[in-house]
Parts: structure tokens; sequence; C-alpha cells
């Protein structure tokens, strides 16, 4: 199989291990605790997996609008490995995000 078009990093990797161990977790949970529908601040009723589906949107569209406007700069470089890991500005699109996440979890 030719996977040379695809961007396959160990980002891109971890990436769908993440979503893949999120949707492992999502689905035990509704096995062993199932869930019942709960109405938060949009006034509509909503489950575990609503949630999950609205905070995944929202993360990307944060993501895509912070890149149009702030785009992907450095801000350092920890000295992590031979070249060391730089930390892009991508990474507070990141932890808003996942204030966002939480707080759809919690008040949605």
């Amino acid at each position: 199989m030719e996977t040379a078009w695809m961007a396959w990093t160990w980002q891109t990797g971890l990436f769908f291990a993440l979503l893949a161990s999120v949707l492992t977790v999502m689905t035990l949970l509704a096995i062993f605790k199932p869930e019942t529908e709960r109405v938060g601040v949009l006034r509509i009723p909503t489950t575990r997996g609503d949630r999950l589906f609205i905070s995944l949107l929202c993360a990307a569209f944060i993501h895509i609008f912070w890149i149009y406007l702030m785009g992907n700069n450095p801000l350092t470089t920890l000295p992590i490995g031979e070249e060391g890991f730089e930390v892009t500005s991508v990474w507070i699109a990141t932890l808003i995000s996942l204030g966002l996440a939480g707080g759809i979890f919690r008040w949605v």
C-alpha cells in the first residue's frame, strides 16, 4: 500500500491513537455506565457522544481559525532529543480547545 502522499509523522500517529483511545473510552462508558440525556445551556437534550462531537467540531474550527489568523509560529524549542522539540503557537489553540471541551462536557 502506497502512503507516500500522506504526511505520516509521529504527530499524526499520536493524533489518531488519541482519537481511537477517546472513542474506546466512550464506548466502554456507554457499555458499563449507560448514559442519560441531560439539558444544559444549549437547552437541547445531549448525551456524552453529542458533547464529544460538539467538542471535536469546536476544536477543529479553533485550530483552523488559529492557523489562519496567527500562523504556526515557533515559540520556543525544548531540549528534548537530538534536534529539540519545537513548541509552536498551535499548542495555545490546543489548550484552548481542551478547556472548551471541559466546559462543554460540564455545562452543555
